[in-house]
């Protein structure tokens, strides 16, 4: 026989050391802003369970009443959770409302005039409509890729589950509430026991997978700039040579140096220099393209992929990055430091075909020659030069060397 006073003792301790594990993630990742939902939601959920225990040794539906709102305040932050888990806004107003609602029909169903089956639909509604409304994120093409995400969607579908198995019941004419106790009510506690702790499971899941896709991320990005590292740069190119290899359609690199870079490091120091780097990756983001990926390869050097790009549209983009820097370098006064660049621009052929460093060659050698011509200027990698150069725009013209 199944206790339940019991059960809900269990359910305490469960999700007391549930918040306590919830509490050292927040402590821990303080950034990760759904702990601190499921935290507080583990901690009001045992407060809700512990006062509703009271009701045990108190002639009194205040603990009841205290506990129910505890277990409807509890669903309503882990919904809150994961609408912070997905950078969703926070409707602090809609869950309160609905834990109002829920809340005075108890109320007037308990104490008012007892009715059991409209008081066990309005703690129901309480406790289901903030599940409804984190369901419909979990089961978005967003969450399904998360496999904590599906897990705690089963999860929350089978709670909602027993929920209407114990509304239906109710309606039959079954009391299945807490004050009427009876196996079928144990039999429920223990399914929802069981489902909230394995849904907490389900949020360390995501967790997991949210904190390993950040240190992905970071793998793959600059420390000092926040663009694209050499790795990540090496993995563009080597999708974007596949993919041309594939379709026929070219595509662009530019390296980027910047000139004179080691006498500001001498002259005005390391942390100067950082700036500087700083500076220049703002400045190049505000001429490229949605899809186009600048990357820091190492010390003062900077690559630029342009997918689907001519040799012909990669010289017009170098041209407007180095003008940029040009425009910037002619305003500085005081102590700022000028900023100049050289350019190497390289277009993908099939002789390149899968190997991205013959591109990366060909790009380095265009900038050589670029730096040769007097620097802070750009270069064309071309094998093959016609005889008369077309214009690359208007009192420019292409450069052009084998």
């Amino acid at each position: 026989m199944l206790n339940v006073p019991t059960l809900w003792t269990v359910f305490v301790v469960n999700f007391l050391a549930l918040g306590v594990i919830w509490a050292y993630v927040t402590r821990s990742y303080p950034k990760f802003a759904a702990a601190r939902f499921w935290m507080a939601s583990s901690f009001v959920g045992a407060a809700g369970a512990m006062t509703a225990l009271v009701r045990l040794f108190v002639a009194s539906p205040l603990p009841l009443l205290l506990g129910a709102g505890g277990v409807i305040a509890a669903s309503c932050l882990a919904a809150m959770g994961i609408q912070r888990f997905y950078d969703r806004p926070v409707s602090w107003r809609l869950m309160i409302a609905t834990g109002c609602l829920s809340l005075t029909g108890v109320v007037v169903f308990m104490v008012g005039f007892d009715h059991m089956q409209l008081r066990m639909l309005s703690y129901t509604f309480g406790q289901a409509l903030p599940l409804v409304l984190a369901l419909c994120l979990l089961l978005s093409p967003e969450g399904r890729v998360s496999p904590g995400a599906r897990l705690s969607g089963i999860v929350i579908l089978s709670i909602l589950a027993i929920l209407l198995a114990r509304t239906v019941g109710n309606l039959l004419g079954h009391d299945l509430s807490a004050r009427a106790g009876g196996q079928a009510h144990a039999v429920m506690v223990l399914g929802l026991l069981f489902l909230s702790m394995t849904l907490n499971f389900g949020f360390l899941l995501m967790a997991m997978d949210s904190l390993r896709n950040e240190v992905a991320d970071l793998a793959l990005l600059d420390d000092l700039t926040g663009v694209a590292n050499r790795r990540h740069l090496l993995q563009r190119l080597t999708e974007e040579c596949v993919r041309s290899q594939r379709s026929g359609e070219p595509f662009s690199l530019l390296v980027i140096d910047l000139d004179g870079f080691k006498t500001i490091n001498d002259t005005h120091g390391h942390a100067a220099g950082d700036a500087c780097l700083k500076h220049f990756t703002l400045m190049a983001q505000t001429r490229l393209r949605p899809g186009d990926m600048l990357a820091r390869t190492g010390g003062d050097e900077f690559c630029i992929v342009l997918p689907s790009s001519s040799l012909r549209e990669a010289a017009a983009i170098a041209r407007r990055v180095l003008d940029v820097c040009r425009q910037d370098a002619a305003t500085c006064t005081g102590g700022d430091i000028p900023i100049a660049i050289s350019i190497g621009v390289a277009q993908w052929d099939r002789d390149i075909g899968q190997f991205p460093d013959r591109l990366i060659a060909h790009a380095d050698h265009a900038l050589y020659a670029a730096k040769k011509n007097g620097k802070n200027d750009f270069a064309v990698y071309d094998p093959a030069p016609p005889l008369s150069p077309a214009p690359i725009g208007p009192g420019e013209p292409a450069r052009h060397f084998a």
